[in-house]
């Protein structure tokens, strides 16, 4: 874990619900952008946790001078705490992505954009269009709770859009992307060769894609680092499976939840 100001948050939602959040910060100087991560879906393992957006939070502030908001939604858990409220089926988490975005004006915090991964990226197009954000940064996007108005919302509004679609995503891949996203003139859809839903060996590509859209001038990162480090706890998550760290959706007619198998350590790096 590279150095960081770390502050654990309490976001309050419009609805009256107290949601457990974390702002990583450069500890030295003052942010060039700001991400905020809407995790996948927390009934089949998403939290704020999720590996690629532990991974945003433990290394972008250092690599690439960027603030990174990390928070739970309703009835989510995570090693900091769990969030309060129930899951609402893409309901209530408007209020939840709202009460991200308005912590973020009322910290001043820079050049906000929303990363959405997996149900998370439904919530972002349904909900993102808020003031002071910029754009929008999916990864996996199923597009099963979003609507077809809702994608029209985009392409009226103009803020940019860019979508990555792991060449093997278990919902949605590539060339039915292109047909759904061409509502959206303005969206920029990217494969990731070899990728999967879960992004597995891929998180790297994954920040490096996000701060080239957001930062390009600091992409791809570094991939030395000769500074100090600190340690992350990851233990509670040392018996999950790999689908605990990004969340599948489940089938249509698969709703109880998924077969998965794996150790919960990233392949890549070995780290849970």
């Amino acid at each position: 874990m590279l150095p960081a100001k770390r502050e654990a948050l309490t976001l309050q939602t419009a609805d009256g619900l107290d949601l457990v959040g974390e702002l990583a910060l450069p500890a030295d100087r003052e942010p060039e952008a700001t991400v905020i991560c809407v995790h996948p879906l927390p009934t089949h393992g998403g939290m704020m946790d999720s590996h690629i957006f532990r991974k945003a939070a433990w290394r972008l502030p250092a690599l690439a001078d960027m603030a990174v908001l990390r928070f739970n939604t309703r009835g989510t858990a995570s090693q900091q705490g769990k969030s309060q409220g129930a899951f609402d089926n893409g309901v209530g988490e408007r209020f939840d992505v709202a009460a991200a975005v308005e912590y973020a004006e009322f910290a001043e915090l820079p050049r906000v954009w929303l990363v959405g991964w997996s149900f998370g990226t439904d919530l972002t197009l349904k909900y993102g269009l808020e003031p002071g954000v910029e754009g929008a940064v999916l990864l996996s996007p199923p597009l099963r709770y979003t609507k077809e108005d809702e994608l029209e919302r985009w392409a009226e509004d103009g803020r940019p859009l860019l979508a990555l679609i792991p060449e093997q995503d278990d919902y949605l891949q590539y060339p039915e992307a292109e047909q759904r996203f061409a509502a959206v003139p303005q969206a920029e859809l990217v494969e990731i060769e070899n990728g999967g839903h879960l992004w597995v060996g891929k998180a790297e590509e994954a920040l490096d894609r996000i701060v080239g859209r957001i930062l390009p001038d600091r992409a791809p990162l570094p991939t030395t680092w000769d500074g100090p480090m600190e340690r992350g706890d990851t233990s509670a998550y040392a018996d999950k499976t790999v689908a605990a760290f990004g969340g599948f959706l489940p089938k249509a007619d698969e709703e109880q939840g998924l077969p998965t198998t794996g150790d919960g350590r990233d392949p890549k790096s070995g780290e849970a």
